[in-house]
Protein backbone atom coordinates (compact mmCIF):
# COMPACT_ATOMS: atom_id res chain seq x y z
CA UNK A 1 0.00 0.00 0.00
CA UNK A 2 1.59 3.26 -1.31
CA UNK A 3 0.46 7.10 -1.17
CA UNK A 4 -0.89 7.14 -4.48
CA UNK A 5 -3.35 4.20 -4.02
CA UNK A 6 -4.77 6.23 -0.68
CA UNK A 7 -4.72 9.51 -3.01
CA UNK A 8 -6.25 7.87 -5.77
CA UNK A 9 -9.52 6.57 -3.44
CA UNK A 10 -9.06 9.45 -1.17
CA UNK A 11 -10.18 11.67 -4.53
CA UNK A 12 -12.89 8.80 -5.43
CA UNK A 13 -14.40 8.79 -1.84
CA UNK A 14 -14.75 12.73 -2.07
CA UNK A 15 -16.38 13.01 -5.31
CA UNK A 16 -19.15 10.43 -4.44
CA UNK A 17 -19.37 11.94 -0.88
CA UNK A 18 -20.06 15.57 -2.84
CA UNK A 19 -22.41 14.30 -4.74
CA UNK A 20 -24.22 13.16 -1.27
CA UNK A 21 -23.49 16.76 0.38
CA UNK A 22 -24.64 18.28 -2.55
CA UNK A 23 -28.15 16.67 -2.23
CA UNK A 24 -28.54 17.54 1.72
CA UNK A 25 -27.48 21.51 0.60
CA UNK A 26 -29.93 21.67 -1.97
CA UNK A 27 -32.99 20.34 -0.50
CA UNK A 28 -32.35 21.13 3.11
CA UNK A 29 -30.04 24.40 3.14
CA UNK A 30 -31.19 26.47 0.11
CA UNK A 31 -34.76 26.95 0.99
CA UNK A 32 -33.33 28.61 3.96
CA UNK A 33 -30.69 31.04 1.86
CA UNK A 34 -33.85 31.82 -0.25
CA UNK A 35 -35.67 33.08 2.37
CA UNK A 36 -32.63 34.92 3.98
CA UNK A 37 -32.43 36.58 0.42
CA UNK A 38 -35.65 37.73 0.45
CA UNK A 39 -34.86 39.15 4.10
CA UNK A 40 -32.79 41.03 2.52
CA UNK A 41 -34.12 42.39 -0.86
CA UNK A 42 -37.19 42.92 1.79
CA UNK A 43 -34.78 45.71 4.07
CA UNK A 44 -33.38 47.14 0.63
CA UNK A 45 -36.51 47.87 -0.74
CA UNK A 46 -37.42 49.28 2.03
CA UNK A 47 -34.27 51.97 2.99
CA UNK A 48 -35.40 55.14 1.35
CA UNK A 49 -32.98 56.09 -2.13
CA UNK A 50 -29.98 57.80 -1.99
CA UNK A 51 -30.05 62.02 -2.27
CA UNK A 52 -27.32 61.91 -5.21
CA UNK A 53 -29.12 58.15 -6.67
CA UNK A 54 -30.47 58.38 -10.16
CA UNK A 55 -34.14 58.00 -10.60
CA UNK A 56 -35.71 54.65 -11.25
CA UNK A 57 -37.42 54.05 -14.51
CA UNK A 58 -38.30 50.93 -13.66
CA UNK A 59 -35.41 48.92 -16.16
CA UNK A 60 -32.87 47.02 -14.79
CA UNK A 61 -29.99 49.12 -15.14
CA UNK A 62 -26.95 46.16 -14.99
CA UNK A 63 -26.44 45.29 -18.02
CA UNK A 64 -23.29 44.93 -20.16
CA UNK A 65 -19.38 44.84 -18.80
CA UNK A 66 -20.50 48.39 -16.44
CA UNK A 67 -22.16 45.43 -14.29
CA UNK A 68 -20.07 42.67 -14.98
CA UNK A 69 -21.51 38.99 -15.85
CA UNK A 70 -24.50 38.09 -13.31
CA UNK A 71 -24.85 34.55 -12.60
CA UNK A 72 -29.37 33.69 -11.60
CA UNK A 73 -29.88 32.39 -8.85
CA UNK A 74 -31.19 29.11 -10.27
CA UNK A 75 -27.72 28.93 -11.72
CA UNK A 76 -25.71 29.26 -8.47
CA UNK A 77 -28.57 27.18 -6.25
CA UNK A 78 -27.95 24.17 -8.74
CA UNK A 79 -24.69 23.99 -11.12
CA UNK A 80 -22.84 26.66 -9.05
CA UNK A 81 -23.17 24.80 -5.60
CA UNK A 82 -22.78 21.71 -7.41
CA UNK A 83 -19.31 22.78 -8.61
CA UNK A 84 -18.26 23.97 -5.37
CA UNK A 85 -18.94 21.02 -3.33
CA UNK A 86 -17.91 18.51 -5.95
CA UNK A 87 -14.19 21.08 -6.68
CA UNK A 88 -14.11 20.61 -2.73
CA UNK A 89 -15.18 17.42 -1.94
CA UNK A 90 -12.85 16.01 -4.28
CA UNK A 91 -9.98 18.15 -3.27
CA UNK A 92 -10.62 17.04 0.51
CA UNK A 93 -11.00 13.35 -0.23
CA UNK A 94 -7.42 13.60 -1.54
CA UNK A 95 -5.97 15.18 1.58
CA UNK A 96 -7.73 13.17 3.85
CA UNK A 97 -6.50 10.42 2.04
CA UNK A 98 -2.92 11.50 2.23
CA UNK A 99 -3.25 11.73 5.92
CA UNK A 100 -4.66 8.57 6.42
CA UNK A 101 -1.72 6.92 3.91
CA UNK A 102 1.05 8.40 6.41
CA UNK A 103 -1.26 7.65 9.28
CA UNK A 104 -1.06 3.82 8.39
CA UNK A 105 1.06 1.92 10.93
CA UNK A 106 1.54 5.17 13.09
CA UNK A 107 -1.51 4.92 15.53
CA UNK A 108 -1.10 2.24 17.61
CA UNK A 109 -2.06 -1.47 16.04
CA UNK A 110 -4.81 -0.10 14.17
CA UNK A 111 -5.27 -1.80 10.85
CA UNK A 112 -5.52 0.68 7.85
CA UNK A 113 -8.93 1.03 7.12
CA UNK A 114 -9.40 1.74 11.31
CA UNK A 115 -6.36 4.34 11.00
CA UNK A 116 -8.28 6.04 7.94
CA UNK A 117 -11.70 5.98 9.66
CA UNK A 118 -9.68 7.73 12.60
CA UNK A 119 -8.28 10.38 10.68
CA UNK A 120 -11.24 11.21 9.47
CA UNK A 121 -13.10 11.52 12.30
CA UNK A 122 -10.59 13.84 13.66
CA UNK A 123 -10.62 15.62 10.73
CA UNK A 124 -14.05 16.62 10.60
CA UNK A 125 -13.86 17.38 14.24
CA UNK A 126 -10.84 19.60 13.87
CA UNK A 127 -11.10 20.88 10.56
CA UNK A 128 -14.78 21.62 10.77
CA UNK A 129 -16.89 21.22 13.69
CA UNK A 130 -14.88 23.39 16.42
CA UNK A 131 -14.67 26.17 14.27
CA UNK A 132 -17.91 25.85 12.95
CA UNK A 133 -19.03 25.89 16.67
CA UNK A 134 -17.12 28.80 17.43
CA UNK A 135 -17.95 30.99 14.25
CA UNK A 136 -21.00 29.19 12.43
CA UNK A 137 -22.00 30.00 9.15
CA UNK A 138 -24.34 33.07 8.40
CA UNK A 139 -27.11 33.60 5.56
CA UNK A 140 -27.08 36.69 3.48
CA UNK A 141 -28.54 39.63 5.38
CA UNK A 142 -26.02 38.79 8.31
CA UNK A 143 -22.86 40.33 9.80
CA UNK A 144 -21.32 43.61 9.15
CA UNK A 145 -19.93 43.91 6.19
CA UNK A 146 -16.98 45.90 7.38
CA UNK A 147 -16.22 43.36 9.43
CA UNK A 148 -16.04 40.37 7.04
CA UNK A 149 -12.00 40.86 6.61
CA UNK A 150 -11.60 40.18 10.58
CA UNK A 151 -14.09 37.28 11.00
CA UNK A 152 -12.68 35.49 8.22
CA UNK A 153 -9.19 36.13 9.82
CA UNK A 154 -10.56 34.90 13.53
CA UNK A 155 -12.37 31.47 11.89
CA UNK A 156 -9.04 30.55 9.92
CA UNK A 157 -7.38 31.47 13.51
CA UNK A 158 -9.43 28.83 15.48
CA UNK A 159 -9.17 26.29 12.35
CA UNK A 160 -5.15 26.34 12.71
CA UNK A 161 -5.20 25.66 16.57
CA UNK A 162 -8.08 23.18 16.18
CA UNK A 163 -5.73 21.10 13.66
CA UNK A 164 -2.74 21.74 15.13
CA UNK A 165 -3.57 20.84 18.92
CA UNK A 166 -5.61 17.48 17.01
CA UNK A 167 -2.07 16.94 15.37
CA UNK A 168 -0.67 17.31 18.84
CA UNK A 169 -3.25 15.34 20.63
CA UNK A 170 -2.32 12.48 18.00
CA UNK A 171 1.04 12.93 19.09
CA UNK A 172 0.63 12.86 22.36
CA UNK A 173 -1.39 9.55 21.80
CA UNK A 174 1.52 7.62 20.71
CA UNK A 175 3.73 8.60 23.51
CA UNK A 176 1.41 7.66 25.96
CA UNK A 177 0.05 4.81 24.80
CA UNK A 178 2.19 1.91 25.95
CA UNK A 179 2.38 2.81 29.43
CA UNK A 180 -1.26 3.92 30.11
CA UNK A 181 -2.96 1.72 27.59
CA UNK A 182 -6.21 2.31 24.87
CA UNK A 183 -8.48 3.99 27.80
CA UNK A 184 -6.17 5.51 29.71
CA UNK A 185 -4.76 7.27 26.56
CA UNK A 186 -8.03 8.33 25.03
CA UNK A 187 -9.04 10.11 27.82
CA UNK A 188 -5.85 12.03 28.15
CA UNK A 189 -5.30 13.10 24.34
CA UNK A 190 -8.88 14.00 24.12
CA UNK A 191 -8.99 16.30 27.25
CA UNK A 192 -5.60 17.40 26.11
CA UNK A 193 -7.49 18.75 22.86
CA UNK A 194 -10.53 19.97 24.34
CA UNK A 195 -8.94 21.99 26.89
CA UNK A 196 -6.68 23.77 24.15
CA UNK A 197 -9.85 24.49 22.08
CA UNK A 198 -11.59 25.29 24.87
CA UNK A 199 -9.48 28.35 26.09
CA UNK A 200 -8.72 29.23 22.64
CA UNK A 201 -12.62 29.79 21.91
CA UNK A 202 -12.58 31.71 24.63
CA UNK A 203 -9.88 33.75 24.43
CA UNK A 204 -11.28 34.58 20.94
CA UNK A 205 -13.25 37.47 19.66
CA UNK A 206 -17.15 37.16 19.94
CA UNK A 207 -19.20 37.88 16.90
CA UNK A 208 -22.70 39.29 17.93
CA UNK A 209 -23.75 40.77 14.22
CA UNK A 210 -27.47 38.67 13.61
CA UNK A 211 -29.85 42.29 15.01
CA UNK A 212 -33.59 41.50 14.38
CA UNK A 213 -32.69 38.40 11.39
CA UNK A 214 -35.76 35.59 12.29
CA UNK A 215 -34.13 33.18 14.80
CA UNK A 216 -35.90 30.65 13.00
CA UNK A 217 -34.70 31.32 9.49
CA UNK A 218 -31.12 31.05 11.61
CA UNK A 219 -31.32 28.02 13.47
CA UNK A 220 -32.34 26.30 10.22
CA UNK A 221 -29.83 27.63 7.78
CA UNK A 222 -27.06 27.05 10.51
CA UNK A 223 -28.71 23.28 10.86
CA UNK A 224 -28.52 22.93 7.34
CA UNK A 225 -24.82 23.84 6.86
CA UNK A 226 -23.77 21.74 10.08
CA UNK A 227 -25.26 18.76 8.57
CA UNK A 228 -24.21 19.43 4.72
CA UNK A 229 -20.48 19.27 6.22
CA UNK A 230 -21.31 16.03 8.14
CA UNK A 231 -22.65 14.63 5.75
CA UNK A 232 -19.63 15.38 3.20
CA UNK A 233 -16.96 14.19 5.57
CA UNK A 234 -19.38 11.15 6.67
CA UNK A 235 -19.24 10.12 3.34
CA UNK A 236 -15.77 10.57 2.76
CA UNK A 237 -14.77 8.77 6.04
CA UNK A 238 -17.01 5.78 5.40
CA UNK A 239 -16.06 4.96 1.61
CA UNK A 240 -12.50 5.72 2.16
CA UNK A 241 -12.22 3.46 4.75
CA UNK A 242 -14.04 0.95 2.26
CA UNK A 243 -11.99 1.37 -0.63
CA UNK A 244 -8.74 0.88 1.85
CA UNK A 245 -10.13 -1.74 4.04
CA UNK A 246 -10.95 -4.28 0.80
CA UNK A 247 -7.32 -2.97 -0.24
CA UNK A 248 -5.76 -3.89 2.10
CA UNK A 249 -7.35 -7.52 2.98
CA UNK A 250 -6.96 -7.92 -1.11
CA UNK A 251 -3.12 -6.89 -0.48
CA UNK A 252 -2.89 -9.59 2.81
CA UNK A 253 -4.46 -12.38 0.57
CA UNK A 254 -1.63 -11.96 -1.89
CA UNK A 255 0.87 -12.03 0.34
CA UNK A 256 -0.37 -14.69 2.09
CA UNK A 257 -0.44 -16.61 -1.57
CA UNK A 258 2.74 -15.72 -2.24
CA UNK A 259 4.60 -16.64 1.13
CA UNK A 260 2.82 -20.22 0.34
CA UNK A 261 3.73 -20.41 -3.02
CA UNK A 262 7.37 -19.89 -1.78
CA UNK A 263 7.54 -22.88 0.83
CA UNK A 264 6.08 -25.77 -2.20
Amino acid sequence: MNPRNFLIRGLLAGLFASFLAFGVAYFVGEPQVDAAIAIEEAGSAAEPPAADAPADDGHSHSHGDDAGTEVSRDHQSTWGLATGLISVGTALGGVVGLAAAFAVGRIGRLRPGQSTALVALVGYVSFSLVPFLKYPATPPAVGNENTIGDRTLWYFVVLAISVLAAIGAVVLARRLLPSLGTYKTVLVSAGAYLVAVLITCWAMPTVNELGDFPADILWYFRRASLFTNAVLWAGIGVILTGLIGALHQRETLEHARREMASTL
